[in-house]
């Protein structure tokens, strides 16, 4: 447990967007994090971003930014062994804290769709990386993450509707209905590192009795010097706050075309 970044696995970020820790958490540790957010999800109601209805497969399975009230969730984020794979990962630079999640995906909740976390972040410069911890095993049966490996060298897309009988939420990035996508397998305890570029998503859980749990960061490279405003105030790993810019909303987005047969990625304004 805790061990640090080989060459390989940065390597590995640098060529496909993403990179597993496995067992970066152990399973005494894993299952604290497990126990700790299900009691949470039950005492913390009015925290818990659901939509109240009868059928739970279309409420908003998440929390948010619980480092702001959670002391768990706070210690967790700024965590040492993170820190170090994520500063590993963005070439040596410290990294910022913004912002802390938890997915509780139960029997029959939906996924969400493709999408790049910049699309929504914003950091400028550099990018913003994510720390996907899973708290149980996530496999395609209960809708592991799936990611398309090498997109993160592709400009931020513009966003799109997407079907919302699949995702829980109703935008993601304009991507084509048969881009190829690769699930990540992990266990409780693994950790998935990934460029804020990536494009990632996941299905819905179609399982009867197994739910997957997850648990995430969200950082931005201590090159940025400014950030969508949702995700204020920034924290560096020591847990003081530092200031930066608030990114401005639009701007420049990629769309896909076809040119002489060849699809790519143009910028539209």
């Amino acid at each position: 447990m805790n061990h640090p970044p080989t060459d390989s696995a940065v390597s590995e970020f640098d060529e496909q967007g993403f990179v597993v820790a496995n067992s970066l958490f152990s399973p005494e540790e894993t299952a604290f994090y497990l126990d700790h957010y299900r009691n949470l999800r039950g005492s913390s109601s009015d925290r818990i971003l659901d939509y109240t209805g009868e059928d739970h497969r279309m409420q908003f399975p998440r929390m948010l930014h619980m480092h702001r009230w959670d002391d768990v969730s706070l210690k967790w984020l700024l965590s040492e062994r993170i820190g170090n794979w994520l500063k590993a990962l963005s070439g040596g630079l410290e990294p910022y804290a913004i912002q802390t999640m938890v997915y509780y995906k139960d029997p029959g909740r939906r996924g969400q769709a493709l999408h790049q976390d910049q699309l929504f972040i914003r950091a400028e410069p550099g990018t913003s990386i994510a720390a996907w911890m899973a708290l149980e095993p996530a496999d395609e049966a209960n809708g592991c993450m799936r990611v398309v490996p090498g997109s993160h060298r592709l400009p931020v897309l513009c966003a799109a509707e997407v079907d919302t009988t699949l995702s829980f939420v109703g935008v993601g990035s304009q991507v084509p209905d048969d881009i190829e996508t690769e699930p990540v397998i992990m266990d409780a305890g693994d950790v998935m590192f990934f460029h804020g570029k990536l494009i990632h998503g996941s299905l819905p859980n179609t399982t009867t009795d197994r739910s997957r749990f997850s648990l995430i960061g969200h950082y931005v490279t201590g090159d940025a010097t400014r950030v969508a405003e949702f995700y204020h105030p920034v924290l560096r790993m020591d847990g003081t706050v530092f200031e930066l810019d608030q990114s401005p909303e639009g701007g420049p987005c990629g769309v896909w075309v076809t040119r002489d047969g060849e699809r790519l990625v143009e910028i539209a304004n």
